[in-house]
């Protein structure tokens, strides 16, 4: 299984960020490997927002389409994201925003397993270049869009 977790400060409030991340069908836009977004269902109550979604990621002819289940728990300013279906056989992450003087400290912790074992073994060797160019992309995204 690879793990890892990144902080980081990132120059928009909470609430600007915490919709970046929700708005999953963007993410081809910005996010490096993102080739689709797409959701299926979203339901949202007084302290949860339910999301279904299926994110495409890959390269050209080397791409995987997987679903999960999004929960973003609006007291706590928590996301938390597990698979449902597709080439993982776990996938936990785990977004938590803190405002800080109009900019926005992210803890991000990302846990899962590909039933590929090649492919996992490769994800290993490369996974932490991965997750810091994809928080890059958050931040130079929300450079863009708030500043």
């Amino acid at each position: 299984m690879s793990s890892a977790s990144i902080k980081k400060i990132i120059p928009c409030k909470k609430n600007q960020l915490i919709q970046m991340v929700l708005d999953i069908e963007k993410y081809p836009e910005f996010v490096p490997w993102c080739l689709n977004g797409k959701v299926h269902s979203r339901r949202e109550s007084n302290d949860l927002v339910e999301i279904k979604a299926d994110l495409k990621v890959g390269k050209r002819i080397i791409n995987e389409t997987y679903t999960s289940l999004v929960l973003y728990y609006k007291e706590k300013d928590k996301i938390l994201v597990t698979n449902i279906d597709g080439p993982l056989t776990h996938l936990k992450n785990e977004w938590k925003f803190k405002e800080i003087n109009n900019s926005t400290q992210l803890d991000f912790n990302i846990d899962f397993e590909l039933k590929n074992n090649l492919l996992n073994i490769i994800m290993k060797r490369y996974f932490d270049f991965g997750l810091n160019k994809i928080a890059d992309a958050f931040e130079k995204r929300a450079l863009e869009l708030y500043k």
